[in-house]
């Protein structure tokens, strides 16, 4: 890992006399890539150096306990108590440092819910769930944008898309896609009898249009009139917009935006979005549908997480983590369940990091 450290700390020192060159700070391009790539390194170098300053000061501090004056010796140890804590807090945190970055993390998304099986109570969950990432995105100071939505027959969401932007929104909510499962009664339910409903969500990194051509020609766009629920009209002009990718047969429906033009460029940011992550996932997993490979089918027996309301309990299946803070979750405090996910990732990373080291040497 020092070694590591040590490299990364060499390279920092290497761009900062790069971005001193002359021809370096003229060239607009490079220089903005050398200072993304010292603002990066910074971010490792900085606490480094702050842990190295502390091994010293731990050193020095030893030597000192032998000191004959009574009051020096006991500021030494009181010292040592400090140091002894901070610096493996800093070396664990040096050492996430070190994972390897998802290229994704800092970027966007796009987040999809559609309900699954169980008719009404799934369009009715699809919108608490939706409601519930829209109040943790708040709280992380992050902006959430509507994009597109199908009413459910009762109220709710049939389907509900939006961009989420802000500070690593990717990074926090990638481990969400999947088939969320939820146990409780109904309020149409009679006889009190607990009913199983899926809903599956999709987070897909929003992507720069210079990483992926759209072929127009293989896109169709429909123009239909906007509905709203019930089927009653929105309005008498033929706003909403539907985009159907003819090679994948992907279709996004978009009918939120103001006008017919807005529609479109809605639809195709997400159909675009989409694609990006089909080419991502067929070179990762060598799959056809990155979409499918993210949600699977919203059958009742796949599921990543499960929300029994009756018990007051949410169960990750993934890391096998439970908790009885159901109605905190839902209220938006979505931490509860995502950072022992990515703690148990990071800790996942370090192993297998671990073991590639042990290999090498």
């Amino acid at each position: 890992m020092f070694k590591k450290l040590e490299e990364v700390e060499s390279r920092y020192e290497e761009v900062q006399l790069q971005l001193q060159k002359p021809d370096i700070a003229s060239d607009q391009k490079k220089y903005r890539a050398f200072m993304k790539e010292l603002a990066g390194l910074e971010k490792i170098v900085i606490p480094f150096r702050e842990y190295k300053k502390k091994k010293k000061d731990l050193e020095a501090n030893k030597e000192l306990v032998n000191d004959p004056d009574p009051d020096m010796k006991e500021m030494a140890k009181e010292e040592i108590r400090v140091l002894e804590k901070e610096i493996p807090e800093l070396e664990h945190s040096l050492m996430l440092s070190l994972i390897p970055k998802d290229p994704n993390d800092d970027k966007n998304i796009i987040l999809e819910i559609r309900a699954g099986a169980g008719g009404d109570e799934a369009s009715l969950f699809a919108h608490e769930l939706f409601r519930a990432y829209t109040q943790f995105a708040s709280d992380q100071g992050w902006k959430v944008s509507l994009m597109s939505s199908s009413d459910g027959n009762v109220g709710g969401f049939k389907e509900v898309i939006a961009s989420i932007s802000g500070e690593s929104v990717y990074s926090k909510l990638k481990f969400e896609s999947g088939v969320h499962r939820v146990q409780r009664v109904p309020d149409t339910e009679t006889q009190g009898r607990v009913h199983t409903s899926t809903v599956t969500v999709a987070v897909i990194p929003e992507q720069e249009e210079t990483e992926v051509k759209l072929n127009m020609n293989e896109i169709r766009i429909d123009v239909t009139r906007s509905q709203g629920a019930g089927g009653q009209s929105v309005n008498t002009t033929d706003s909403a917009v539907r985009a159907t990718h003819l090679p994948t047969g992907i279709i996004v429906f978009c009918q939120q935006g103001k006008s017919q033009t807005s529609n479109k460029e809605i639809a195709l940011k997400i159909l675009y979005s989409k694609l990006v992550q089909i080419e991502e996932d067929r070179r990762i997993k060598e799959a056809s549908d990155a979409r499918l490979a993210q949600i699977g089918t919203g059958d009742r027996s796949e599921r990543i997480r499960t929300y029994n309301f009756p018990q007051s309990r949410i169960t990750d299946h993934r890391i096998g983590f439970t908790t009885h803070a159901i109605h905190d979750v839902m209220g938006g405090n979505m931490g509860v369940v995502i950072d022992p996910l990515i703690t148990h990732f990071q800790a996942e990373a370090l192993k297998n990091q671990g073991r590639s080291g042990e290999q090498t040497t």
